[in-house]
Formats: structure tokens, C-alpha cells, sequence
């Protein structure tokens, strides 16, 4: 008819899509624990080890990412997300509750336990929309990632600027909007985020690519707003909340797409039904059907039989072939995705990169007190802000360099791990403004980590058992945050700290963290190295999507 009709499931699709976006901006609360940590130990008279303990417990909920990795097979991403929502409300509201005062501080082991159901709700949050997006959109995984994982690295910001400009950095309120906010937002996306087939011809996938160009481009803008706010200093109270204002309407914008394309359905569907009616009015049905015509059904119904023999042949083959253990880029159940050395590669290398980001995050309040700084604020919005514009350029950029050369996914991975390390280095060596830059360099490089290693783990696994592979490859969190933040930066730092009256301790100068910077530093030189073998490892299944992507862009062409 001359243009391609949007089918009525679009619309549905990027709706869903859209409040996804809204729970990734509300779920990267596990990043924040420096916006109230300070509060926590003074409040509980903690030592450096006995807050990066707590840090850990936070991140151990993570650990129970197996859960929702397991139900995400069964249930519907709605439940997923309730049961995400009514727990972090649970696990944060009790920190709330102490922080606040309204009740005495409970037991350390009870602490954990309510950081630990805090953590664990995000999980349940990233499963839901991580594997229906990318099953919706498998076609354009990287922006699908880079976007979501992006929104979550915006997060930290989104919750600590809003709680600056409406409540003056306060720590109690700040855990009260981790507790409702996300609760809320779950609530609404439970009503629309559902899997739906994905794009099936070739104009729908580039309206695919321009509707995410449309998303990047509002969230750049959305990173570059929270980024001016936090460098312009302090600001009057009429200003502030203008500023939230806008901030609320810049994250409600996606939904111009999803409105877009019903209006376009509803005209289509209307300019069809009439011409649907002039067509009736027009047509004449011969009575009797020549002999010429008969003929020609019972040939089309021969080769329709003849076609669905062929198919069945064609499936025995297949069940055949399926008998064989799969290699990698061919879909894998978590026991063989487990087997192989190419898993544990990622893994190990996920694990230096995300472990000595996350021992960062969770120290920052301390990192900055040691170096002289009273307000941290800044640094946790630098890291989550620069996060964002890694996630989501690594997304898009990645997903460019495989449909033009077939370059390996992980080789953005190789290139973040090395140029972390360089952050640390900086960090560790304590000029002034060194804080600045090592906390925007560290975020550039989590985000391409987190962004790359999601769609990686589908390409090589597959994607029917995805929601178990991916929260496998998660547990790198809790390990990473034990291992790093609670083993080595809290008894390197108790080691140089001096006790104080209350019962705590603390550390000033640029030696409390230095030897901490120095052996992540070397950390990451491993990662990297893990990183090129598992691009040598995987050339051939990268470059078997760069010919199947050629060959259907000359198939279209044609």
C-alpha cells in the first residue's frame, strides 16, 4: 500500500520499555550507601571493618540473585517486580527507621540482614526488565543494555541530587525515598512491562535504531542536567525545586514514543477500515470457479503438503544435531554455560572490574573524609553521572563495531579494565583534584563493564536460560564487595586508623588508601588480561553475527 502499517503490539512494546527505564533510574540504590554510611557508624559506634561489613551485607543480597534468575522462567516480569518493590521497601524503610531515630539502632546481625533484603530487591528489579527487554529488542542489544544499565548508573544521582534540592542532603530522608520511590515506580510498571515478539522485518528494526537514538539522546540530556546541578554549587531553595521539576519531566519524556506510535496506529487503522469499505463495495465474486482455477488450489495444496514433509524431516535433523553439547554463541542451560572455560573467563574478569568499582562506591564517604573533604556528595554523583555516559556509549558503540566489522564485545571490556587501573594509580598517588578525576574515570569504567558484560553473556549463552546466566555472573557483586571492600580497604584502613572516644575509628591522609589503590590497581591489570584471551576466544562467534547481519542487510537490499 505504500508504507509499512506499525503493528498495534509496538506501541505495547516501547511502552513497557519506557517503565523499565523508570525502574533502572530508581534501582541503583546499592550504589548510595555513601550518602548515609557516615550516619550508620556514628549512630552504631562502627569501625571501618564493621561499616564495610554492612556495605558487603548490602551486596551479599545480591547473592540471592538466583531466585528471581531462576523464577524469571516461570513467572511473569510483574511479580518479578512486586516482589522487588515490597522488599526494598521492607530493607530500606528499617533503615529509615533507625537512621531517623524512631526506633534504637537494632542488632549489627539485624542491621545485615535489612541491607542485605535491600540489596537483594534490585535484583529481583533487573531481572524483570533485563531479560523481557532484551528478548523484545534481541536485535539491538547493546543500546537495550547500554540504556538500561545506563538509567541505573543515573540513579545514584537522580536519588542523591532530588534529595539535595528538596530535603538538604539528609540522611534519613534520603533512605525514606529509597524505600517508597522505588515501591511506587514498580507498582506502574508491573501494569505494562511484558514480553512481546520481537521485530520480525527489516523496517521495523531500524525503527528500532531510531527510537533509541531518541531514548540515548533525552537521556544525555537527562546526565548532562544532573551533571550542571551538581557543578554549579549550592543553590536557593525556589531554584531547586524548579530544578526538580524539570528533572521529573526529562524522565517522563520517553513516553513521546510509545504516544507516537498509538496516535500513528489509531490514524492507520482508520484510513484502513475505510478503504477496507470502498474495496467491499468495488469487488465482485465470480459464482463458479473454472476449471483453471481448481487446478491451481489442488497444485498449491500439493506443495504445501510437500513443504510440511520437508519440515518435518528438517526438525528430526535439528533434534539430531541438538543431541551434541552446544558451542559457544549456541543457547546453553546455566549447568553447560558453567562448564565451560569461556564463563568462568568473564567471570573472573566481571569480578576484577565490578569488585574494585563497588569498593569504591562503598567507601567513598570514607575516602573523602580521609582526604579532607566534608561533603562526598559531589564524588558519588561524579561516579554515578560518568557511569551513565559509560553504559550507555559502550552500548551503542559496541553494538556499531560488530554490524560494520564484527569486532568481540569484550574487547571494550579489555580496554575499560586498563584505563580503571590508570584511575586507581591516580587516586592512590592524592594531588589535588586527583579525587575528581579518579572518581570520574572509576565511573566511565564500571558503567562500560556492567554495559558490555549483559549483552556478552546472551551472545555467547544464548538467551533462553539468560535470566539464571546473568544473575550468576552477578554474584561477582557480593564476592567482589567481600573481597575487595570488606577484606582489603577495611583492614588496611583499620590498620592505619586511630581509635576514637565513641568507640569507632578513623583515618586522615592520603596513606589510609593507598596501598587499597595500588593492589585494585593491580587487579585490574588481570582483568585486562582475561579480557584479551576471551576476545581471542570469541572472534569466531562475533564474527559468525557480523556475516548473518551482512547477509541479511543484502538480503533486504536486494
Amino acid at each position: 500500500m505504500g508504507f509499512t502499517i506499525t503493528p498495534p503490539t509496538a506501541a505495547a512494546k516501547w511502552l513497557g520499555f519506557v517503565t523499565a527505564v523508570w525502574v533502572q533510574a530508581i534501582s541503583g540504590n546499592n550504589y548510595t550507601f555513601s550518602n548515609y554510611s557516615d550516619a550508620l557508624k556514628t549512630l552504631m559506634n562502627l569501625t571501618q571493618v564493621e561499616l564495610n561489613n554492612l556495605s558487603v551485607a548490602k551486596d551479599v543480597g545480591k547473592a540471592f540473585g538466583l531466585l528471581p534468575g531462576l523464577a524469571s522462567d516461570h513467572v511473569s516480569p510483574s511479580l518479578l517486580l512486586l516482589i522487588g518493590g515490597i522488599e526494598g521497601f521492607i530493607g530500606y524503610g528499617v533503615q529509615w527507621l533507625v537512621v531517623a531515630e524512631i526506633i534504637s539502632p537494632l542488632p549489627y546481625w539485624a542491621m545485615c540482614i535489612f541491607l542485605c533484603l535491600g540489596g537483594n530487591s534490585t535484583t529481583w528489579m533487573n531481572t524483570a526488565v533485563l531479560v523481557t527487554c532484551i528478548r523484545n529488542f534481541r536485535k539491538n542489544r547493546g543500546p537495550v543494555s547500554g540504556i538500561l544499565k545506563g538509567y541505573v548508573g543515573l540513579s545514584t544521582a537522580i536519588f542523591t541530587d532530588l534529595c539535595v534540592a528538596l530535603f538538604s542532603d539528609d540522611s534519613s530522608t534520603f533512605l525514606f525515598m529509597l524505600a517508597v520511590i522505588p515501591l511506587a515506580v514498580c507498582l506502574v510498571a508491573a501494569l505494562f512491562l511484558r514480553e512481546i515478539p520481537p521485530s520480525s522485518t527489516d523496517v521495523e528494526e531500524k525503527e528500532e535504531v531510531r527510537y533509541f537514538g531518541v531514548i540515548n539522546a533525552l537521556a544525555v540530556i537527562v546526565a548532562v542536567y544532573l551533571l550542571v546541578y551538581d557543578v554549579t554549587g549550592t543553590h536557593s531553595s525556589s531554584f531547586s525545586l524548579a530544578f526538580a521539576i524539570v528533572l521529573l519531566f526529562l524522565l517522563a519524556s520517553p513516553l513521546l514514543i510509545p504516544i507516537y506510535l498509538s496516535i500513528k496506529n489509531l490514524v492507520r487503522s482508520r484510513s484502513d477500515s475505510v478503504s477496507d469499505v470502498e474495496d467491499h463495495m468495488t469487488e465482485t465474486e465470480p459464482l463458479l470457479l473454472d476449471e483453471e482455477s481448481i487446478s491451481v488450489q489442488e497444485t498449491e495444496k500439493k506443495e504445501e503438503m510437500e513443504e510440511e514433509e520437508a519440515e518435518e524431516v528438517a526438525t528430526e535433523a535439528v533434534v539430531v544435531v541438538e543431541k551434541r553439547p552446544p558451542v559457544i554463541g549456541e543457547e546453553h542451560t546455566i549447568f553447560e554455560s558453567l562448564r565451560t572455560v569461556d564463563f568462568w573467563i568473564l567471570f573472573v574478569s566481571f569480578l576484577c572490574g565490578v569488585g574494585t568499582g563497588l569498593t569504591v562506591m562503598n567507601n567513598m564517604g570514607q575516602i573523602g573524609l580521609a582526604l579532607g573533604y566534608t561533603d562526598v556528595s559531589i564524588f558519588v554523583s561524579l561516579m554515578s553521572i560518568f557511569g551513565f555516559f559509560g553504559r550507555i556509549i559502550s552500548g551503542v558503540v559496541s553494538e556499531y563495531f560488530i554490524k560494520i566489522a564484527g569486532t568481540p564485545r569484550p574487547l571494550w571490556n579489555a580496554a575499560s579494565q586498563i584505563i580503571m587501573a590508570v584511575g586507581y594509580i591516580i587516586m592512590a598517588v592524592a594531588l589535588p583534584g586527583s579525587l575528581y578525576i579518579g572518581s570520574i574515570v572509576v565511573g566511565i569504567c564500571y558503567g562500560i563493564r556492567l554495559a558490555i558484560t549483559v549483552p556478552t553473556a546472551s551472545e555467547l549463552f544464548g538467551l533462553k536460560y539468560y535470566g539464571l546466566v546473568y544473575n550468576v555472573l552477578i554474584l561477582n557483586l557480593p564476592l567482589g564487595s567481600f573481597l575487595f571492600s570488606g577484606l582489603l580497604a577495611g583492614y588496611l584502613y583499620d590498620a592505619q586508623a586511630t581509635a576514637t572516644a565513641g568507640g569507632g575509628n578513623t583515618c586522615t591522609g592520603a596513606h589510609c588508601y593507598r596501598l587499597v589503590f595500588v593492589l585494585m590497581s593491580v587487579a585490574c591489570v588481570i582483568g585486562f588480561g582475561l579480557d584479551v584471551l576471551l576476545v581471542i576466544r570469541t572472534k569466531s562467534v562475533y564474527a559468525r553475527i557480523y556475516a548473518s547481519k551482512k547477509a541479511k542487510k543484502s538480503m533486504a537490499l536486494s
